[in-house]
């Protein structure tokens, strides 16, 4: 299956920003549906930003317009950049890639391959 390896977390004062990467091996991004999800301790994971096959994106309203999806096809790598970063988004962020198109596309369940996490802190 696709491996997935993250990097790009850290600890960052609100108002920054970082670049997350997801580095994926054994298969192209392009024949997978991508999302990040983060989770913070104590609470479920949560749906962060995804993309669609079709190159449409979908954030979730916590962070839509802070937060952008790209993929780099020659470097088989999506990233998440994170703008305007708030103590609240403080969390583990996870990538994760899917061909299971009948779920939607911000359930977890519509994902297979999952990357180890990195953490995000976002100190006020």
């Amino acid at each position: 299956q696709v491996q997935l390896v993250e990097s790009g977390g850290g600890l960052v004062q609100a108002g920054g920003s970082l670049r997350l990467s997801c580095a994926a091996s054994g298969s192209s991004l392009s024949t997978y549906v991508m999302g990040w999800f983060r989770q913070a301790p104590g609470k479920e994971r949560e749906f962060v930003g995804g993309r669609k096959w079709n190159g449409n994106t979908y954030y979730a309203d916590s962070v839509k317009g802070r937060f952008t999806i790209s993929r780099d096809n020659a470097k088989n790598t999506m990233y998440l950049q994170m703008n305007s970063l708030k103590p609240e988004d403080t969390a583990v962020y996870y990538c994760a890639t899917g061909r299971n198109s009948a779920w939607p596309i911000m359930v977890a369940s519509a994902y297979d391959n999952w990357g180890q996490g990195t953490q995000v802190t976002v100190s006020s």
